[in-house]
């Protein structure tokens, strides 16, 4: 009786099997993607605004020649608390892909229990039982599960990496607008010096009659300006460093030790191709692994609206002075299989699959925005980058035109042909024009990070080796 039990078991686990091996609905790919979601929006052969040629390249941290960029972005990678949440979320995920695909095995439990004689009793009763069971995945609707949180770890790892990407570019930035302000710290105690001659000069004008005391009057207001200038400046490079040691998952003390000077700016980059940044970015991978795990979701809730079987199996052996059991054996194994077929349930499982629909045109949705930004922060950056370019020397010659004429004023003021006024206005608009020019220098480079990361553009192999 066992054996024709055991054949039949064999059958129908083998039949099952087969049956099982039906294979899932692949989920949209990229290219499929952009053809239906981006199809008021396709990218072009080539950036409207002019970018570099040749395929966009790795480890741009280098580019800025800056080691001790390089030291804190490795720094940044290890200790800023943002990235340690990305870390554990990676994790998570992949306990999710485990526990997923863990249905797709059969169990195996072990139950024991004994109970012995106690107060006003008699007898004892104990046994074990080793039982086993497999749902037979017949419709997919494990394996799309699994395949969904699959698709969900590569979606929490892609964003993992962009947002290592993301703080290295913004501890790059921080730095270069750090060196920007210690620059514009120089200029103001230039500016405040100048006027300190020019307060000193004017009084002397005074004690000899030349001016009156509306000009050192007029002076003395100027150097106050500036010298409040100088305290914003103090309190902004204090600013700087704490939102760098923050970065850093450092204590805000203060105390980093910024850049005195930018750094050189490197070779125009290339830029690859529009089409290519979908398949680049990690935060467009991780847009499109949401759609496919979201797509899988879809095919999890339909199949669950289908029947399921489960195979079963039992190895028990149980002996009691209670009662007498009707097997004289020690041990007895069964097999046996069940049938669950959902009929009513208030709609429940409708209404998780037209849910679950939804939540596939949202992730599509979502694909297409973070597609559309992406596209619109490479074109941004390479316009910004071209504009700066050309106004640099713009305003490199208006500094010298500037400061030539600053000097010119001066010289009058000294000899008496010229008021306190003029010299003022034109020493007003030679550090405006300094400052100006500092801006743009600054955001050069800013943009130039701001374009590796629109791009995509790792830096690790860099980080790794000066981590080292």
């Amino acid at each position: 009786m066992r054996t024709d039990h055991c054949q039949r078991f064999v059958i129908i686990a083998a039949c099952a099997a087969m049956m099982a091996g039906c294979a899932l609905k692949t989920p949209p790919d990229t290219r499929s993607l952009t053809e239906t979601e981006l199809l008021h929006a396709t990218p072009p052969a080539a950036w409207k605004a002019t970018g570099g040629t040749g395929p966009v390249q790795d480890s741009w941290l280098v580019d800025f020649q800056d080691p001790r960029l390089i030291l804190l972005a490795a720094e940044a990678l290890s200790y800023n608390a943002d990235l340690r949440a990305a870390a554990a979320r990676v994790e998570i995920a992949s306990g999710a892909v485990t526990a997923a695909g863990g249905s797709l095995y059969p169990s195996l439990d072990l139950i024991g229990r004994s109970s012995g004689k106690g107060t006003g009793a008699s007898g004892q009763l104990s046994g074990l039982i080793l039982s086993a069971s497999w749902e037979l995945d017949l419709w997919g609707r494990i394996r799309y599960g699994q395949r969904a949180a699959e698709d969900e770890f590569a979606s929490t790892e892609a964003d993992d990496r962009f947002a290592r990407q993301s703080i290295v570019a913004t501890l790059a930035k921080a730095w270069f607008l750090s060196a920007e302000a210690m620059q514009q710290q120089r200029l103001t105690n230039d500016m405040v010096a100048s006027s300190e001659r020019l307060v000193s000069l004017a009084q002397d004008r005074l004690r000899i009659g030349v001016d009156s005391e509306l000009e050192v009057a007029q002076a003395r207001a100027n150097l106050q300006t500036y010298r409040d200038s100088a305290r914003q400046n103090e309190y902004a490079i204090a600013q700087s460093k704490r939102a760098l040691e923050m970065m850093l998952g450092r204590y805000p003390a203060a105390e980093i030790e910024l850049p005195s000077t930018l750094p050189a700016m490197p070779a125009p980059i290339g830029t690859g191709v529009p089409s290519a940044l979908l398949e680049r970015r990690p935060d467009v991978i991780a847009a499109e692994r949401r759609v496919a795990a979201a797509f899988s979701r879809v095919g999890e809730a339909k199949a669950a609206r289908l029947p399921r079987i489960s195979l079963t199996a039992a190895l028990s052996s149980i002996s009691s002075s209670v009662f007498v059991l009707q097997q004289s054996e020690d041990a007895t194994l069964g097999f046996g299989a069940s049938l669950m077929a959902p009929l009513l349930n208030g709609g429940q499982l409708k209404a998780q699959v037209e849910m679950r629909t939804a939540e596939q045109k949202l992730a599509a949705a979502a694909f297409a925005k973070t597609a559309q930004l992406a596209f619109n922060e490479v074109e941004t950056a390479i316009g910004a980058e071209a504009s700066l370019a050309a106004r640099e020397p713009i305003l490199f010659q208006a500094l010298k035109d500037t400061m030539r004429a600053a000097e010119l004023e001066q010289t009058r003021f000294k000899i008496g042909s010229r008021d306190m006024r003029s010299v003022t206005q034109q020493q007003l608009a030679a550090f405006a024009a300094n400052m100006a020019l500092l801006r743009v220098q600054t955001e050069k480079r800013v943009q130039r990070v701001q374009l590796h990361l629109a791009l995509g553009g790792g830096f690790e192999p860099i980080v790794t080796t000066a981590a080292r």
